[in-house]
Formats: C-alpha cells, sequence, structure tokens
C-alpha cells in the first residue's frame, strides 16, 4: 500500500474541505494540526499537510516537507507545554505494514506522561 492513487474523499482531505469537522489546534499556509478522534492519550495531535496530494513521506516533494516538519516542532513544543508533559512520542506511519490507515501524509504528537501508557488503539 505505499503505492497508489490519492483518495481525494480520505478522512484528512475531507477534514481540509471543511466536510468533516475537527477540532483546530494550529494552522498555518501549509500544515493543519487537530486532536485525534481515537487518542492514545490526552492531547494527542495530528499534523498533516495542506498543499499536497501525498500518501505518505515516500511521496510528498521535499518543498513541502521542510514547511510540514517545521510545524511538526512548533505543534509538538505547545503539546508538550499545554499537557505538562514529560515527554512525547512522533509517529510517521507509511502503508499497511506499518500501521497507516489514512493515506494521507500525517504525523502523530503523543504527550508522554511518565508511568502512564498508551491508551491501546482501537
Amino acid at each position: 500500500m505505499l503505492d497508489g492513487e490519492y483518495e481525494d474523499d480520505n478522512v484528512f482531505a475531507r477534514i481540509l474541505k471543511q466536510i468533516d469537522p475537527c477540532i483546530k489546534i494550529y494552522e498555518d499556509e501549509d500544515a493543519l494540526a487537530f486532536l485525534d478522534i481515537y487518542p492514545q492519550a490526552r492531547g494527542h495531535t495530528l499534523v498533516i499537510p495542506k498543499n499536497t496530494r501525498s500518501r505518505n513521506l515516500l511521496d510528498v516533494s521535499q518543498d513541502l516537507l521542510g514547511p510540514l516538519v517545521l510545524a511538526v516542532q512548533r505543534v509538538a513544543k505547545a503539546v508538550v507545554v499545554a499537557m505538562e508533559s514529560d515527554g512525547f512520542e512522533l509517529q510517521q506511519l507509511n502503508g499497511t505494514a506499518a500501521g497507516q490507515t489514512v493515506f494521507h501524509l500525517h504525523f502523530h504528537i503523543i504527550p508522554r506522561m511518565n508511568g502512564i501508557p498508551l491508551i491501546p488503539e482501537l
């Protein structure tokens, strides 16, 4: 599933088109960050690119990846402060074998607290 056509009706594309709702955390011209609807921890946030139809990390242009990663860093700093977390986990899954379920490039920022396990995935 690394290869394939981008599906314009995936949930993240629908969020970008404002068809589906989200709880927005951050937005700039390159990225949108919002709370995950199936969080693994309080404050679990997703960051997606706005200006690409990339399914995964392998098919995004370098010109778009740089600003996206800067947005991920900016959002991660804010999530750590807001959640008063001891650390954070950054996930970026590519293909079904890696656990990717939405085929629009995205990053997970998961706040972590010492001694508190993640909420199991549904």
